[in-house]
C-alpha cells in the first residue's frame, strides 16, 4: 500500500515508518520538525531512515536507505500544501501521528494544541475525504480518560472530563473523526496510546528524564510521592498494534444503538481502541528497573501530583485482542534495558 505517516521525526511515527518500509509498503513521511524537545533526537530518527538532517520546507526528499520512502517537512496547519501533497501522492491509507504532544506543556502553550491538534487534524480529515483515502488511523491518548477512576480504562467508558487541554484536543479528534465517518463514510480508527517507551523515546517522558538525571548524578522528580501507576507499553508492541489497525479499516457495527450508544464504535465505519500493555506498573518499580539497568541508585525528590496529571492508567485492550489478535508481550525489564542501551550509544555516556 501507499501510506502517509505523519509525525515521522517523532517517536512512534519513526518506528512505524520503519516497520511499514521493511514489510514493503510505499511510505511518505511528514513532520514539521519543531523544537518542542531536543532536536538532535528528531534529526537522529530522520537520519536513521536515510533522510537528510535539515530538509527544505515543503519539498519531497527521497531516503538514501529505503527506495520506498520519501519525506516532506510540512506543518498540518498548512492546508494549501497539504492538499497538494494528497492530490499528488494518492495515498491508500493515512496514519496521523503528528500532533503537539505533552500534558504539562499544554498548561503553558495552549495555542500550539489548537493549531496542530484541532486545525491540523481538520485539514487531515478534509484531505482524506476529498482524495478517496481508504482508512485514516490517528493518535488519540489515554489522557482522554481524565477524572475517570474506573479501572481498567475501557473505550466504552465516558470520557467527558479531561484535565488538560492536550486531553481535550485528543477527545475532540475522536468526535471530529466520527462526524467524517458518519457524513462521508470515511473509515477512521482512533488509538488511545498508553505511556509508550523504548529506544528513540521522547525526551519529555519520564524514562528519558530519569535516565538522564541518574547518569548525570542529579536527583529525579517523583510526582504524587511515587504513588503513580502507568500502563507502560513498549514501542514494538505499540507498532504491532498500529500496523494491525492500519490493515483493518472499520466497517461499522449494524447492532449499534443510539438508545444505548457505545462510544467506541458506531453504525458508521468508526472505531476507537485502547493500545497499551494492560498491565500497570508502580512508578517506584519502574524507577527500580532503570536503576538496575544503569547500575546506580537515584536520588529522589518526592513531590505532589502535578496539575493535569492523573494518578493511574490501565488499558482494557479486550477489543483490540478480540478484533485483531493484539498481544503485547515485552517486559518492563527488557524494555528499559533496550532504552538504556540506546541512550548510552546515542549520547555516548
Amino acid at each position: 500500500m501507499k501510506i502517509l505517516v505523519t509525525g515521522t521525526a517523532g517517536f512512534i511515527g519513526y518506528h512505524l515508518a520503519k516497520r511499514l518500509l521493511e514489510r514493503g509498503d510505499e511510505v511518505v513521511g511528514l513532520d514539521v520538525i519543531n523544537d518542542y524537545y531536543d532536536i538532535r533526537v528528531k534529526h537522529g530518527r530522520l537520519e536513521d531512515t536515510g533522510i537528510v538532517k535539515d530538509p527544505a520546507y515543503n519539498e519531497l526528499v527521497s531516503s538514501s536507505k529505503y527506495d520506498n520512502y520519501k519525506f516532506i517537512k510540512l506543518g498540518l496547519e498548512d492546508k494549501e500544501n497539504l492538499d497538494k501533497l494528497f492530490a499528488q501522492e494518492k495515498f491508500d491509507r493515512v496514519c496521523n501521528l503528528a500532533a503537539q504532544a505533552g500534558v504539562r506543556y499544554s498548561l503553558e502553550n495552549p495555542q500550539a494544541y489548537i493549531d496542530s491538534n484541532i486545525v491540523g487534524f481538520t485539514n487531515i480529515l478534509e484531505a482524506c475525504r476529498h482524495n478517496e483515502v481508504e482508512h485514516l488511523a490517528y493518535a488519540s491518548s489515554s489522557s482522554v480518560y481524565g477524572l475517570n477512576e474506573t479501572m481498567p480504562f475501557s473505550t466504552s467508558h465516558n470520557v467527558d472530563h479531561p484535565v488538560s487541554l492536550y486531553a481535550a484536543s485528543k477527545k475532540s479528534n475522536e468526535l471530529m473523526a466520527h462526524c467524517y465517518s458518519h457524513l462521508f463514510n470515511l473509515p477512521t480508527t482512533g488509538l488511545r496510546f498508553f505511556t509508550v517507551y523504548g529506544p528513540w523515546g521522547r525526551p519529555d517522558m519520564a524514562l528519558f528524564l530519569f535516565a538522564k538525571a541518574i547518569l548525570e548524578d542529579k536527583p529525579i522528580d517523583v510526582f504524587n510521592y511515587g504513588k503513580m501507576k502507568r500502563d507502560f507499553t513498549y514501542i514494538d508492541d505499540i507498532v504491532e498494534g498500529v500496523v494491525r489497525v492500519i490493515d483493518n479499516p472499520p466497517k461499522g457495527k449494524d447492532s449499534w444503538s443510539g438508545a444505548k450508544p457505545d462510544p467506541s464504535c458506531s453504525k458508521a465505519p468508526y472505531k476507537v481502541y485502547n493500545i497499551g500493555n494492560s498491565s500497570p506498573v508502580q512508578l517506584m518499580d519502574f524507577i527500580s528497573a532503570i536503576e538496575k539497568s544503569i547500575g546506580k541508585t537515584a536520588e529522589k525528590n518526592m513531590l505532589p501530583l502535578q496539575a493535569g496529571d492523573v494518578p493511574a492508567t490501565w488499558a482494557d485492550v479486550t477489543d483490540l485482542q478480540e478484533d485483531l489478535d493484539y498481544k503485547p508481550n515485552t517486559s518492563i525489564e527488557h524494555g528499559v534495558e533496550q532504552f538504556i542501551k540506546w541512550y548510552r550509544e546515542f549520547y555516548n555516556v
